[in-house]
């Protein structure tokens, strides 16, 4: 029997609560383990309800989602352990107190469990990650008082400290520069090619990520 993919979606459609027409409708796609996937579409064409529901974080009212050969119906959370996911909507509120590093560190949490406090190599990979978003020299600043672009990166590195197989990313260069775009695109093809990371990316526009 060969390996099965990364993510498989059969027949699946997905309705919001209180709402009657699907946000997604049948959808069939099947993402190889190592691939790289952009997916393309307008604002409202359920991009990210598509994610979502890869994550287990909405159930479908029709079909079947497997991801890294588990039903993610009977058990998500196993899978969930597995994948880095960077959200669209994320901006935090200037209030908040939490450093850009403990941000990051939240990436470590499902790996370690919420029992077992990060350690110094949690904390190194954490770091890692920064720097290779450029953020390092942000680790100790609020990240409510961070710009957008800058936690939009920081939530790059929280799923890559993550050392997941599997990364979900929602429109991730949308709120950076155009410089920063490039890097970023091309720091997440390095990371798909040299780790083996299967990719899938959701945008509007998917200039500076093909």
């Amino acid at each position: 029997m060969g390996q099965q993919p990364a993510i498989k979606l059969h027949n699946v459609s997905t309705t919001y609560q209180g709402e009657r027409k699907p946000a997604i409708r049948n959808v069939n796609l099947r993402v190889e383990r190592g691939e790289f996937v952009c997916i393309v579409g307008p604002n409202g064409a359920g991009k990210t309800t598509l994610l979502e529901t890869i994550l287990g974080c909405l159930r479908p009212v029709e079909g079947e989602v497997t991801v890294l050969g588990v039903n993610m119906a009977e058990d998500g959370f196993k899978a969930r352990r597995r994948i880095g996911y960077v959200p669209q909507d994320f901006m935090v509120d200037a209030s908040e107190p939490y450093r850009a590093l403990d941000v990051v560190l939240m990436g470590r949490f499902s790996v370690l469990g919420l029992l077992r406090k990060p350690e110094r190599p949690d904390v190194e990979k954490a770091l890692k990650a920064m720097e290779m978003l450029g953020v390092r020299g942000l680790a100790e600043r609020p990240i409510g008082k961070l710009s957008g672009g800058q936690q939009q990166k920081v939530m790059i590195a929280r799923a890559i400290a993550k050392e997941p197989e599997i990364m979900l990313l929602d429109e991730p260069i949308s709120n950076l520069d155009y410089d920063s775009r490039l890097a970023v695109a091309e720091l997440l093809g390095r990371i798909n090619r040299e780790n083996g990371v299967t990719m899938l990316v959701v945008a509007h526009n998917p200039a500076g990520l093909l």
